[in-house]
């Protein structure tokens, strides 16, 4: 029941009415017993510094955020993650006595994705398509734990920037262009590769920048594309007979990271699963 006590979380975004975020932490919040509430507000961007003012004097317990506000609201931040101001861009706001202190779990979301299939990146060989702010947080994370990040796009100057970000962090590095053409080479030898791009995202779901050909030397593949769950890129991967993770896991444990920052609490990981998977196919 919520009540005076009840402590608010909210996720800001312009659009946010189709975001998964409300189900997947209010069904933990359920799970554990606490007296929390998640909730969507949409913001556009010259609302930002209200908004963020706004949700400290109201005591919010913390807020995510998505599209498009995630560098926009770095510039109200107090403080910044190493992850934050490596990568550019928040997705955690937490409200402390140091101030709003802004974080980035996408990155680490990715790499929980990865660990709970059984993928260690240290050492490995990773191919990131893509060179978005999913992309660039997903590859200083692989280049902090140690992989070796090779990162493509079809703007080449962007893919450098994305390189150089890594490089920055004191990890290994390079660029390329995204040409379809030369993916099949580009994937040989690589042992992990990410799709940090939309292709695939429905209702796209016909779209995929590899075929089951290009995949033949059997890499792990993983989606951050999670509508539809099964895209067609890890359909082709299945059939390559490569290791899949879909885009569920990422969306989970990128959550599940900002409930840790938030209350110092382990989240119920199970529960936030089970609620996206509900709410994906209610949507399907």
């Amino acid at each position: 029941m919520v009540d005076a006590k009840t402590k608010v979380f909210a996720v800001i975004g312009s659009p946010v009415e189709h975001s998964l975020s409300p189900e997947m932490h209010n069904a933990s919040f359920e799970s554990l017993g606490l007296n929390c509430i998640y909730v969507a507000h949409r913001v556009e961007r010259h609302e930002l510094a209200d908004a963020i003012s706004g949700f400290r004097a109201l005591k919010y317990g913390g807020v995510n955020v998505t599209l498009p506000h995630k560098c926009d609201v770095m510039a109200y931040m107090s403080t910044l993650s190493r992850e934050a101001r490596l990568t550019g861009a928040v997705n955690t706001i937490v409200f402390s006595e140091r101030g709003v202190e802004g974080h980035n779990t996408d990155g680490r979301g990715a790499l929980l994705a990865l660990e709970e299939a059984g993928v260690n990146v240290e050492g490995r060989r990773v191919l990131v398509l893509g060179a978005g702010g999913a992309a660039r947080a997903i590859c200083v994370a692989l280049g902090l734990a140690g992989a070796r990040v090779r990162v493509l796009a079809r703007k080449p100057e962007k893919a450098k920037e994305v390189a150089e970000l890594v490089r920055r962090a004191g990890a290994h590095a390079e660029a390329g262009e995204l040409v379809a053409e030369r993916l099949a080479e580009e994937v040989e030898g690589c042992e992990v590769v990410i799709n940090a791009t939309p292709v695939g995202m429905h209702p796209r779901t016909q779209e995929t920048l590899l075929t089951r050909e290009q995949l033949s030397s059997q890499p792990v593949v993983m989606d951050i594309v999670y509508t539809p769950r099964l895209t067609k890129l890890l359909r082709e991967a299945e059939r390559a007979g490569c290791r899949t993770v879909d885009g569920v896991g990422m969306l989970v444990h990128q959550g599940a990271e900002a409930q840790r920052l938030w209350l110092g609490i382990e989240p119920d990981v199970r529960a936030m699963r089970r609620a996206v998977l509900r709410a994906l196919e209610k949507r399907e």
